[in-house]
């Protein structure tokens, strides 16, 4: 039997190994290699943790000296949002060993890709009901790719389109609020997901011994108000989905 700490699973590209795709001097991504995927099991300190929302330069320092994984800018409507720009700015604070992603909801594939570009992100997660196609179009460009899927009957499944990984999201998305993760098994032995949803620093070690995710995703459960990031409550929910004192 696998002993917890051998949780660290590889996708494409290996995300806790933390090699990521290079991109190309006109910041074109690279062609991705093939799937790496070794079998996941349980949690440890290898747990895979995702900051989401981010906008300031004291967001992304915190998240990234706190011990997250991979760090989210939102491109579509909310008070989160921030423009290539910007992302690019921040993006170019983030060591190589962070994975950057952009959030992109019920966007045009053409405006994805542009921003995406333009922005310098090295993941494009996608809230909304894209095809097959749509993904294996942002695939072929190299980029790593997350799927947002609300829980429900039946229960999504990683790699239905093609995606690197699953988030899996409350089934009101966005909400902010907890919701009980334990009540049906919420992924298959070995899939690559994310548990999203009302989590915070309190909740979240319960929601990780509960589910046991590949890794969790978080926005409005570290932020003071909505849209405003509090560095102490990122730092305090790494510290708590790690099991850290």
């Amino acid at each position: 039997m696998a002993r917890r700490e051998d949780h660290v699973a590889a996708v494409r590209p290996d995300l806790h190994n933390r090699r990521w795709p290079p991109r190309y001097g006109d910041g074109t991504p690279a062609p991705r290699d093939p799937p790496r995927i070794r079998q996941a099991e349980g949690v440890s300190s290898s747990l895979f943790i995702k900051i989401c929302g981010l906008k300031t330069e004291r967001d992304v320092d915190t998240a990234v000296e706190a011990g997250a994984d991979a760090i989210g800018f939102v491109f579509s409507a909310s008070p989160r949002r921030i423009d290539a720009a910007t992302a690019a700015r921040l993006c170019a604070r983030v060591p190589e060993n962070v994975l950057t992603v952009g959030v992109f909801r019920d966007e045009p594939l053409r405006d994805v890709r542009s921003l995406a570009t333009d922005s310098g992100i090295r993941a494009v997660q996608l809230h909304g009901p894209e095809d097959r196609g749509y993904y294996d179009n942002l695939a072929a460009g190299g980029w790593t790719l997350i799927r947002a899927a609300a829980f429900g009957e039946p229960a999504p499944r990683h790699g239905d389109m093609g995606e690197d990984v699953l988030l899996l999201d409350a089934p009101v998305p966005g909400s902010g609020v907890a919701w009980d993760w334990s009540s049906k098994p919420l992924a298959g032995p070995g899939e690559k997901w994310l548990l999203a949803g009302g989590l915070t620093p309190d909740n979240v070690r319960a929601a990780v011994d509960a589910t046991s995710p590949w890794g969790v995703d978080v926005s409005s459960g570290v932020e003071r108000s909505r849209g405003v990031k509090d560095p102490a409550l990122i730092t305090a929910f790494i510290r708590a989905a790690r099991n850290r004192p």
